[in-house]
């Protein structure tokens, strides 16, 4: 395994300057973050310029991480391909193929997206809008070399009531999702809060083979707060789609997820890919300097874990 991070989390940052960073703070991986040059989120960056990316731009990405000796196991652009607006979803399908052609000059083997939900349908007519667009990006990816993945994110705030608009967000789901060309992304952080346990969970998907990419964040539960509000969360006095009142994400290391049990799983049934850590943790986060802090946090955490000293016992 190796260790890596999400580059969403530094996107005032080149990639140039993320590289050098990482590679000088522990990381071996950087899964780089392909969202529209437009993007404002701060979850969200353009680290690459996929609508204007050639082979010689790859060339020069391929000298940077080399340089670095770092590899690329994902370019990652999560949007929702269910959008209620045809005009919106198609665009969204526009720019996942404009990643997915980079991937391929890359020779990176995956992409990561979301499902993502049409909050105007039940869910029902969501999985037969998914039957229908899904399976078309797919086939791109494949002939391309590379596979399509989804992670299962719920994204509750792409809802007006805080419930699930990505339909990738348990493992029922991830059956479905299979049967349509899509692996997983597995990010444990989103589990908890769902009453879903991150490491059976794990070791339901690993068992299946749907695990080609892991993404490691972790997450802060309040039980007291969440017997007051509920499993969604605030509804009265809730101030944004995130504030919702009982949990929040953490580095790895801050939170109440077992990393140890984690990633010994993934050990035991033979990952070899990359543990992507990816950052949105309120506390570490605002400017580059606190991010980082939160990279290092997280790289403490992890390293011993991922890829331990020879000899060394997981």
């Amino acid at each position: 395994m190796r260790l890596g991070l999400l580059t969403a989390c530094l996107g005032t940052q080149t990639l140039e300057e993320v590289a050098a960073w990482a590679a000088r703070s522990g990381y071996q991986s950087l899964e780089v973050a392909a969202w529209p040059k437009s993007t404002t989120h701060v979850h969200q960056a353009a680290h690459l310029d996929v609508t204007r990316f050639t082979a010689a731009g790859a060339d020069d990405v391929l000298a940077l991480m080399a340089r670095h000796s770092l590899t690329v196991p994902s370019l990652t652009y999560c949007d929702n391909n269910l959008h209620a607006d045809p005009a919106r979803r198609a665009a969204v399908h526009r720019h996942l193929r404009h990643v997915i052609d980079a991937a391929a000059l890359l020779r990176v083997p995956y992409v990561t997206t979301f499902i993502g939900r049409d909050i105007t349908l039940p869910v029902a007519g969501n999985l037969e809008l998914a039957e229908q667009h899904l399976p078309p990006l797919v086939e791109y990816a494949r002939d391309r070399g590379v596979s399509l993945l989804a992670e299962n994110c719920p994204m509750e705030g792409w809802h007006p009531d805080g419930y699930p608009a990505n339909l990738a967000y348990s493992p029922e789901l991830w059956d479905w999702m299979t049967t349509l060309g899509l692996r997983l992304t597995y990010d444990p952080s989103h589990l908890p809060w769902l009453g879903i346990d991150p490491l059976d969970a794990l070791v339901y998907a690993l068992d299946r083979g749907m695990v080609a990419h892991v993404q490691a964040k972790d997450i802060q539960m309040d039980p007291r707060a969440r017997t007051h509000h509920g499993v969604f969360g605030k509804t009265a006095t809730r101030t944004s789609p995130t504030d919702v009142g009982w949990w929040r994400y953490r580095v790895p290391g801050r939170g109440d997820l077992d990393w140890n049990r984690l990633v010994d799983t993934l050990h035991t049934h033979g990952y070899t890919g990359t543990v992507s850590v990816e950052h949105e943790d309120p506390v570490w986060g605002g400017t580059v300097e606190k991010t980082r802090q939160g990279l290092l946090i997280a790289a403490r955490t992890l390293r011993p874990l991922v890829t331990p000293d020879e000899g060394s016992v997981h």
